[in-house]
This record gives C-alpha cells, structure tokens and sequence, in this order.
C-alpha cells in the first residue's frame, strides 16, 4: 500500500517563484475549460486574465531561454560522465532545444495588443473591480457567454495559444528541477528545522514532504542562504495556527540543476 504525503514545495529564487505561479494558473485554466457553464467559461477567462498579468511584469521569454539554455549546458557536462545513459540524455537535450527553437519563433512579447480582441481587453480593464464583469457593466460580454460553445472554444483557443510555447517550457524546466536531488529523512525538533546551504551549488527550490495523516501543514521561508520550516498545528475556532511542540519526521529534497 503507498503511503499518502502532502508536497510543499518553496523555490528559493523569484524565477521559480514565477514558473510555479504560471503552472497553477495554467492547470487552473485546465480545470476551468473541461466545465460547460456559464461560471466555468467566466473562471476560464479570469484564470487568462491572471496569466497575462504575470507575463506583463516579467520578460517570460527571455527568462525561458535563460533557463533552457542552463539546463542544455548543465546536461552537456553531464554526457562527459561514464555511466551516464546518452540515449535519454540525447533524447531530453533534444526535449530543450526544440522548445527553445517554439520560443525563438514566438512574436514578441506577450500583451493585451498580442491578443488581438476588444472583448478580452475590455474583460481586463474590468476583472479588478468586485463584480465589474456584471451584465449590465458588460452586455457583449453577457452576449459572448451566450453563444455555442464552438464559438467560445475558438476565442479561448485563440487566446491560449499566445501562451503554449511558454507552458511548454515551463513544464519541462519543472519537470526537470523536481526530479533533480536525492530526498532525506529529518526531523524537526519541536516543529523547528532550520539549515544553511551551500553557496557552491544552484538550489532551485527545496520540497518537504509529510504525512498525510500528521495534523500539522509547513510554513516554509528561505532565499539563497537559508531555509526554515516550521511545522503548525492547523488554526481551530478563533485561534492561530501554533509551532508543533513534539519532533515531526518529515521527507526533504534539494532540487539542484
């Protein structure tokens, strides 16, 4: 029988910080998408709206490329080694290089102008403000909720298509980093676990894992020198959540690559 865990997972940088925000809201849109009402096409739209925020304050693209490009160099390296298996190693390098050449190809950066839709912009200028997508702030948007859903599917399409090359290499870089390390056992004492790490390596993020049926959940904070994790009894009624007083097991792993 497998043994249930609940993953935390903290980066330890602002780059992974955005790769794992981008993840959520696109397996959010994932979720959203499968539904037929009205409320699921509305959170679909909401979720893009998200999405196109985070891209609009950071240069995705070229950070992608950054990212493919050390990951490509780093896996060079690693071909040198013996016992290394050069069929999987060849067949991810080529995983890399082929999602670098979709972003070399993808126009520009993506923004409202990219989207090319009034009715997306005007959404946008509107989801800010509690209810400000109502029917009557936004009646051809009440009448585009309306229609069959081929014609709604063929502007979700359209717009989601502007992201694909940038979801694509963003599951690949994840994918990559959560299988990087080796997982340890630690203890917490007294809900307590702190460690210093060393500066020599390219920590990406670090992942605790815990029992699902341990009643605390991890509170995780940390940068480039350090992390801590406490373990917290869940808030009951009108109390704060409060560290563990006993030692908690606990699985660790450092995700470098």
């Amino acid at each position: 029988m497998t043994t249930e865990y609940i993953s935390y997972e903290f980066p330890l940088n602002e780059r992974m910080r955005v790769f794992i925000r981008l993840e959520q809201l696109f397996l959010q849109l994932d979720h959203f998408l499968m539904g037929n009402s009205i409320w699921d096409t509305r959170a679909s739209v909401n979720t893009l709206v998200d999405i196109l925020q985070v891209f609009s304050r950071h240069n995705l693209k070229a950070e992608m490329l950054k990212e493919l490009k050390r990951h490509s160099n780093r896996l060079n390296q690693l071909s040198k080694h013996e016992g290394v298996d050069n069929t999987r190693l060849h067949n991810i390098l080529s995983e890399l290089h082929s999602s670098s050449e979709k972003l070399y190809a993808s126009n520009g950066k993506i923004d409202l102008a990219s989207m090319k839709s009034d009715l997306f912009e005007t959404v946008t200028q509107r989801n800010n403000i509690p209810g400000g997508t109502s029917s009557f702030d936004l009646p051809a948007y009440h009448f585009w909720l309306e229609q069959p859903r081929e014609v709604q599917n063929e502007n979700l399409q359209m717009w989601i298509n502007q992201f694909s090359p940038i979801r694509t290499a963003v599951d690949l870089i994840l994918n990559f980093i959560r299988l990087s390390g080796i997982s340890t056992h630690e203890t917490a004492h007294n809900g307590f676990y702190q460690t210093t790490l060393d500066q020599t390596q390219s920590y990406q993020m670090v992942i605790v894992k815990l029992l699902k049926t341990a009643p605390y959940f991890a509170e995780i904070s940390g940068g480039k020198h350090r992390f801590t994790t406490r373990f917290m009894n869940p808030a009951v009624g009108n109390t704060r959540p409060k560290q563990a007083n006993t030692d908690v097991d606990f699985s660790l792993r450092y995700c470098i690559l």
